[in-house]
């Protein structure tokens, strides 16, 4: 549920009686998926289609010392068996987008290896045939001699002076390290009043869409014509690192993508399936579907999140924060995906939240160790950043005695010091204490502490926790990524086009992928161009047909950059439908109007043509078009903004902990939030649930294990615990709308609002639950052996 002061509500309300933005409009993709008429990725079949496997590595650190794959290309059925030799003279080394990290170490890493494996899962040797089951026959008469060699599972094994090194070549297992510094720190801890000393550990997670990745390939070897159909959250950008990994111009390469039954970042990250489905569909002439199944997900599909964060925190005696220093290691895996060491980085340049830190010193170490390679996940480094700076506030506000709220209110900046300049970004609007207020209002009118008290009265341990974020959203200025060292364009594009019957197809790089941006982009062509959402077809999926997009759709930005495009284009789309309106009316543009389909002019409803009519005339009877004008009526807008807008929000939870197994249930949420202007509130609050979903798990259950050995302990849902609809809470949005200064019509991102400041909310609620304890969460996922521990500790220290 939304809640808006009477003021905004005022606001929507005209905004709604004007046009589709801010209306609860029902999003047009859900008859058809509701249906069962979906189209995925497993749901294509091509005229003599093969299917492929992969055999992976069940060591976590090898030499491969011989591969005899004989046996296995003799199985009837069998078309091609791939090993790492033969990818080395066909393919270039896997793109890493993500070198933001000066001098970074870069390991020259193919498709499949050809020397040795470094975590459980790595790709070996690919397979196609006649289906996957004569695929995986294959892959059981392939024979691999490795030679085990030492492993390096852990952080501190792989830091370790006489560590086993993953790369030869290199004299530790360090892939960079990269400081963000502002003022002066040293002053700063000597001079201040407290000072604050915490380590915090975030596990090792990963998101789960329903839909495995998975990918087609089919090589034309008469066009040389490469046809991909991709479950991806970026056709454009996976487009280009194809052409790059195969050394294959671009415009030989198409990308398609069919619904895609969840993204959550994972399938925004370039992998090597795609890669060898491609050289074995144009070594056989024939498509090669490759999709992997849910336990080859859980060690090929991106890990994320695991970081051990060592930081301080400078402040004076009535709470006002100082500086902060601190490391944050990254545990990244064997190898770099394409995301490299992005998310941690992200964690430290804004480790700073949304507080006014006038000294920082920062840094981010990646690691590498013999575990699965870290990759993007929703929030992508923000949940781990908020973990550390909401958990230090309210560590500060418990050893001054003061009240953790007020110290965080202090340390705001004030809406007139917008734009805000961070440790590394500038915060572009905001007005974070009003968004406090709306918070604890809630918490207020919800009778929370009246709950807290009556429980505590029957000797319940339940607790209120809060957690403040700021959100990275609109990501893609293009000369920001490129400045902080991505190798890629961020920029949005989207072609508005009205054909002959006055109906209007927007065209976009954006990727649907069940958050709602097919209807958002139709509501913000609707009110842009003034005509009914109905008339509205919202293409994406192709890059054949779909303007390029510099990034995938990722990073909160599908309907800032999208929208924003869209709303540009149509502001020029208009000059053209008013031109020919007024010829065809015999009156000036600038006294015409547009709303509803109709061109009319203002003040005599009456005299109006139709959209239907300024088509006809632009495509068929162009005889009736101004003098000068040329006929159709399509226009095409980039939209790269000079700078990130920055959402942000206020989480509040009512959990309740059971002293005698440790277990944490989440009893309410609530959220205060701003992401600009809501282009329709159904989907805010459809975006915000899903993302508070994925965050009480990684809150509470969600964590991949590794054993001492370097085996994965977690490969199947019996193992890696997600939540369920009987974990969920209530759930409440209480909505603020601060548009953004760089995006037309201000809208900001959502995608990750729920996502990222759960987890330091529920460990602030864990501590308040079990404050007679002084037990304070210092680890994510809070899991009921982790907790247990800590509660019998304090229970053993009083006594």
């Amino acid at each position: 549920m939304i809640f808006l002061s009477s003021k905004e509500a005022a606001l929507a309300e005209q905004r709604t009686a004007s046009g589709p933005i801010g209306a609860r409009i029902r999003r047009t993709e859900d008859p058809r998926l509701l249906a069962g008429q979906a189209r995925y990725l497993d749901d294509i079949r091509l005229p003599g289609m093969l299917e492929g496997a992969v055999l992976r590595s069940p060591y976590p650190h090898a030499r491969i010392l011989r591969i005899d794959v004989s046996r296995a290309r003799e199985l009837p059925g069998v078309f091609d068996v791939i090993t790492g030799a033969e990818v080395r003279e066909l393919a270039a080394p896997q793109p890493v987008i993500w070198q933001q990290i000066p001098d970074q170490r870069m390991p020259e890493s193919y498709a499949l290896p050809t020397d040795r494996v470094r975590y459980v899962g790595e790709a070996v040797v690919a397979v196609a045939a006649v289906d996957r089951y004569v695929a995986e026959d294959a892959l059981e008469l392939i024979d691999i001699e490795y030679e085990p060699l030492p492993v390096a599972a852990t952080l501190d094994e792989a830091l370790a002076e006489d560590a086993p090194r993953l790369y030869d070549q290199w004299p530790d297992n360090k892939m960079g390290q990269h400081t963000f510094t502002r003022g002066n720190v040293d002053e700063a801890f000597t001079q201040a009043d407290v000072v604050l000393r915490e380590t915090l550990y975030y596990g090792r997670q990963m998101g789960l869409p329903l839909e495995t990745r998975g990918c087609i390939a089919s090589w034309d070897t008469y066009t040389n014509q490469l046809d991909l159909w991709l479950s991806t959250q970026g056709a454009h950008v996976n487009r280009d690192l194809m052409g790059e990994a195969l050394r294959k111009p671009v415009h030989e390469i198409r990308v398609r993508v069919p619904d895609v039954g969840g993204g959550f970042g994972n399938k925004l990250d370039f992998y090597i399936e795609e890669v060898l489905a491609s050289l074995m569909s144009r070594r056989t002439g024939r498509p090669v579907k490759i999709i992997e199944d849910r336990v080859e997900s859980f060690v090929a599909n991106a890990h994320s999140r695991e970081q051990r964060m060592e930081v301080e925190l400078a402040a004076t005696s009535d709470g006002v924060i100082t500086g902060i220093r601190g490391t944050v290691w990254a545990v990244l895996g064997g190898r770099l995906s394409g995301a490299a060491c992005g998310p941690p980085w992200l964690s430290a340049a804004v480790m700073a939240g949304p507080y006014k830190v006038p000294n920082v010193d920062v840094s981010v170490v990646g690691v590498f160790t013999n575990r699965s390679p870290i990759g993007s996940y929703r929030g992508w480094g923000q949940p781990e950043a908020t973990l550390v700076y909401e958990r230090l506030v309210e560590l500060l506000a418990r050893k001054l005695g003061l009240d953790r709220n007020e110290v965080r209110r202090k340390n705001f900046p004030a809406p007139e010091e917008f734009p805000f300049p961070s440790t590394v970004f500038t915060y572009d609007s905001g007005r974070y204490a009003e968004c406090l207020d709306l918070c604890l209002s809630g918490v207020e009118k919800n009778g929370w502490k009246e709950r807290q008290a009556a429980a505590r009265a029957e000797g319940r341990s339940v607790g209120i926790g809060y957690g403040f974020h700021v959100e990275c959203t609109a990501f893609g200025p293009s000369r920001v990524l490129n400045a902080v060292g991505v190798q890629h364009s961020g920029f949005g594009q989207s072609v508005v086009r009205i054909d002959s019957t006055g109906r209007v197809t927007v065209y976009t790089g954006e990727v649907p992928m069940g958050q709602g941006i097919q209807t958002a982009l139709a509501q913000v062509c609707a009110q842009s161009l003034g005509v009914p959402i109905e008339d509205v077809t919202v293409i994406a999926g192709d890059t054949d047909s779909c303007p390029y997009m510099g990034y995938g759709t990722g990073g909160s930005r599908a309907a800032a950059l999208g929208g924003g495009a869209i709303i540009r284009a149509a502001e020029k789309l208009k000059k053209q439908i008013r031109d020919i309106g007024a010829h065809l009316l015999e009156t000036a543009p600038e006294d015409l109007v547009i709303e509803n389909g109709r061109v009319a002019v203002s003040g005599a409803p009456a005299r109006s043509v139709s959209m239907a009519e300024i088509g006809n005339a632009a495509y068929r009877s162009v005889g009736k078009l101004p003098a000068g004008q040329t006929p159709t009526l399509e226009e095409r807008e980039v939209m790269d903004p000079e700078d990130l807008a920055w959402a942000y929000g206020c989480t509040a939870v009512l959990v309740e902990v059971d002293r005698e197994t440790g277990a944490v249930k989440v009893l309410d949420h609530l959220i205060a939030h701003d992401c600009g202007t809501v282009i329709n509130p159904m989907i805010v609050e459809g975006q915000i649930h899903g993302g508070v979903a994925q965050s009480i798990g990684g809150a509470l259950l969600e964590e991949l294990v590794y054993g001492e050995d370097g085996q994965i302990q977690t490969t199947t849902f019996m193992d890696y615990l997600v939540p369920t609809a009987t974990d969920m809470p209530p759930m409440q949005a209480l909505h603020m709308e601060t548009p953004a200064v760089h995006i037309p019509g201000g809208i900001k991102g959502v995608g990750e609002a729920g996502t990222i400041a759960v987890p330091a909310a529920i460990a602030n609620a864990v501590d308040d639950a079990l404050d007679d304890l002084d037990v304070t969460v210092t680890a994510i996922p809070i899991t009921p052996p982790r907790l247990l521990a800590k509660i019998r500790a304090a229970q053993e220290q009083q006594s």
